[in-house]
């Protein structure tokens, strides 16, 4: 892997991920760590998106990350999409470590297949893990398993009722509360928003394919964060 370091205006520091392998497969393993410090902006996206490819066996591709949000800091977590391929086997962890008044927002998008080629996820593994820390305390879990016909378990009515693109959106921020009904209003029909705390907000998006969840989670990432997304995710 390589971080490339964009030009920008303001404070931020904008880092850009880039997997020189093209993509990950069964027996892969990267780890991220990532530090805002005191009274700083950081803000992390990917070249392009994460392509998950076929397994050669029953091998899993490891992605672990673990950020940490220093007091007074604010850290942006905006990787591009991961699109799992047919036979692909990935499990995914994300470590959030945050003092107290600091600020984190995130977005994971997962794409299932490749929809402009008729590609069908027959078989395949998903394993994500998601946890977040503040002082101590964990103030938000979350889990995702999908084993074996992923295709036919996406068609349920309570896991995504068919729909191929979903995402992952957290904003934990002081007045995050505030932004509950504008979150809820930006997305419209195409997933659901919450609150777990005064400071913590959920969201999960839900789309037919990722133009759709793009249309979503751009003007959405972008009120959220205050300012442009990363460039990137406009190419």
């Amino acid at each position: 892997m390589r971080m490339m370091f964009p030009r920008g205006s303001g404070s931020e520091l904008r880092a850009v991920m880039i997997n020189c392998a093209g993509g990950m497969t069964g027996g892969d393993r990267f780890e991220v760590q990532a530090e805002a410090g005191p009274d700083t902006a950081l803000s992390l996206t990917t070249q392009t998106a994460e392509r998950v490819y076929r397994s050669p066996d029953e091998s899993v591709a490891r992605m672990s990350t673990e950020l940490r949000v220093s007091p007074g800091a604010a850290l942006h977590w905006l990787p591009q999409e991961t699109i799992l391929f047919d036979r692909s086997r990935l499990a995914r962890r994300l470590e959030v470590r945050l003092a107290p008044e600091a600020t984190f927002l995130m977005i994971e998008p997962l794409i299932f297949g490749r929809a402009a080629m008729g590609e069908v996820l027959h078989d395949a593994h998903l394993s994500d893990q998601l946890r977040i820390w503040q002082g101590g305390a964990l103030i938000h879990a979350d889990a995702t398993r999908l084993d074996g016909p992923v295709a036919q378990l996406l068609g349920r009515a309570a896991v995504t009722g068919g729909a191929l693109a979903v995402a992952n959106l957290v904003l934990a921020a002081p007045g995050a509360e505030a932004r509950l009904a504008s979150v809820r209003e930006m997305i419209g029909p195409f997933g659901g928003a919450s609150l777990k705390a005064p400071d913590l907000l959920v969201a999960r998006l839900i789309a037919p394919d990722v133009m759709a969840l793009r249309r979503v989670a751009i003007p959405l990432l972008a009120a959220l964060s205050g300012t442009d997304i990363p460039r990137t995710w406009t190419l």
